[in-house]
């Protein structure tokens, strides 16, 4: 062999060394980085990349309810708060003053309308106050009548039945007076629900709104005719404060009572809970649904509610002092619900965990830890056994 042939077997012998020593060194590297798994415990090395990605905290304790009460409702507005505008009078409407979803005053003007009821029922007023003063003159007349009569008998003039005529007079007098005074009243009355004053000349009648509150509903324009007085032109609504009404199912009606507080959360205000109180519990439980109708009253200052919205009642009872995890603490292994606990740098144990309700993003735990117990909270999906 020559000395250039041995040069270059001890090349390739050293070559072939070194292609067999680099891949048990990174075989060692990855072994050293991975976690090893036993039956009861991870652990994780202390230089592996993974251990810096899992964060860990201790179980904290907090009032969380026993019971709890999720049911799905709509917000309506209160019925007596709620007025149907019908006309006071048949008549052609000669103008509508607001427009659907202005917010009115009590008393501001709706709408006009021209109506014949108004020259007759100003008429019968003043008929009926002529008849009145007509009458209060009779009785003045049979007042003085029967005074002179009273006068004439003591001084044995007249005859008793005179007195007696006289007497039957001023009382008839009287009757006439009192009922021409009730027919004055009554057409005066009619004038005030027109708003007509009895010396007026206008022959417009304003209808004013009967609450203050915002126009929900308006089914009348102007130059119509209606004659008929029961059907409502416009529906005007106080939206200050709302009913939230929500199917409880009746398994869970034990735990809501008359006043009692409950939040509000709506499918329009997603970040935001509303505060409202229990008004009503219906007395009657739903066939189909098994559900019973539970109304709450909701403050609505700024009108930021409106009927028909929906979204969900949230009402808690008996509240105690448990242990509470975050949300991402809790995973599922082997059909099992656990929470990896830190026994130590690095090293963790599954833990079977009983879970209870769940208020924001905490959830209880009924059994399984303790407060002040070390849990891995954030990326405890990194120990699953794989």
């Amino acid at each position: 062999m020559t000395r250039a042939a041995v040069i270059v077997g001890l090349f390739v012998a050293a070559a072939s060394a070194c292609s067999h020593s680099d891949p048990d060194k990174a075989a060692r590297a990855a072994t050293t980085a991975a976690p090893t798994t036993t039956d009861s415990m991870i652990t994780i090395p202390a230089d592996s990349p993974q251990l810096g990605r899992i964060v860990v905290a201790a179980v904290s304790a907090a009032r969380v309810p026993a019971e709890v009460v999720e049911a799905p409702g709509k917000i309506e507005a209160d019925p007596s708060r709620v007025s149907k505008v019908v006309l006071p009078a048949p008549g052609r409407v000669s103008r509508v003053m607001v427009r659907l979803g202005d917010a009115v005053a009590r008393g501001a003007a709706l709408l006009a309308i021209e109506s014949p009821d108004i020259g007759t029922t100003l008429s019968a007023y003043r008929q009926a106050q002529a008849r009145l003063n007509q009458a209060r003159a009779a009785q003045a007349k049979a007042d003085a009548d029967l005074a002179r009569a009273r006068d004439l008998f003591e001084g044995r003039a007249v005859a008793q039945k005179d007195v007696l005529a006289a007497q039957s007079a001023a009382a008839q007098a009287k009757s006439d007076v009192e009922q021409a005074d009730s027919a004055v009243t009554e057409n005066r009355r009619k004038l005030e629900i027109f708003g007509i004053q009895p010396d007026a000349t206008n022959q417009t009648i304003v209808v004013r709104a009967p609450v203050a509150g915002k126009v929900l509903d308006l089914t009348v324009v102007a130059g119509e005719y209606r004659t008929d007085t029961t059907a409502p032109l416009m529906t005007i609504a106080d939206l200050s404060s709302v009913f939230m009404t929500a199917d409880v199912p009746e398994t869970q009606i034990r735990l809501i009572q008359t006043g009692a507080a409950i939040d509000v959360t709506l499918s329009a205000y997603p970040n935001e809970t509303f505060h409202a109180k229990v008004s009503r519990v219906a007395d009657t439980v739903d066939p189909q649904t098994r559900t019973i109708k539970v109304r709450a009253t909701v403050p609505n200052p700024d009108g930021r509610l409106r009927p028909e919205m929906f979204g969900q009642i949230h009402y808690a009872a008996d509240f105690q002092m448990l242990p509470v995890v975050p949300a991402s603490a809790v995973v599922r292994d082997d059909e099992r619900t656990v929470v990896y606990q830190e026994e130590g740098r690095g090293h963790f144990r599954p833990v079977s965990v009983g879970l209870g309700n769940k208020t924001a993003d905490k959830v209880a735990v009924m059994k399984g830890l303790q407060p002040g117990d070390r849990v891995v909270v954030d990326g405890a999906m990194l120990l699953l056994r794989r």
